[in-house]
């Protein structure tokens, strides 16, 4: 069997597979390609079963594939992240979000090290769960039990912050303090 024969009964079934797993034709066809290239550059003609050996090399090129596309998005969008945008807000909105954003910073900066830790590595690096916990070498449970922890430690904060003042309390704007309501005395 010559190449170009091989290339002629396996084309189709190459192609069928990148397209289902790329789900874009330019893809599907440079990746079916660079599979075609792979397998003349290796010793083919002793291969046993051709179409099975033919497909491993198809997905992993593909799963190669989706890996350099998600990296190249992630960088790009990274990119984005730390590029000043322009904004259109009123001043008062910039000011209260950039308020709200370094006290959020704030919180997570004083949650527990290891807590903030998974918590960094899922929210901000966009890791998934699994990655998040080969990164800190510990069991999947426990990076759900850390992230659950620091979520609820968040929120309870956000909470505390959003209510200035207790139940049966009124804040008085005019004089800046506390009156005690009638039921209190």
């Amino acid at each position: 069997m010559t190449e170009k024969e091989l290339f002629e009964m396996y084309n189709k079934d190459v192609y069928r597979t990148c397209y289902y797993m790329l789900h874009h034709a330019q893809n599907a066809e440079d990746v079916c390609h660079d599979v075609f290239i792979t397998v003349f550059r290796q010793d083919w003609r002793k291969v046993e079963y051709m179409k099975t050996w033919l497909m491993k090399i198809t997905v992993n090129h593909c799963l190669n594939f989706m890996k350099r596309e998600h990296a190249s998005k992630q960088r790009e969008k990274r990119l984005f992240m730390l590029t000043p945008q322009r904004t259109v807000d009123p001043v008062d909105q910039v000011a209260q979000h950039a308020e709200e954003s370094e006290l959020w910073e704030q919180w997570v900066q004083e949650l527990p090290e290891k807590i903030r830790s998974a918590i960094l590595l899922r929210y901000m690096n966009e890791f998934s769960l699994s990655e998040t916990a080969e990164t800190l070498e510990v069991p999947l449970g426990t990076v759900k039990s850390r992230i659950y922890k620091g979520i609820r430690l968040l929120r309870k904060k956000w909470e505390k912050a959003s209510k200035p003042h207790q139940k049966g309390e009124v804040y008085s704007e005019t004089y800046g303090r506390k009156i005690v309501s009638s039921s209190e005395k």
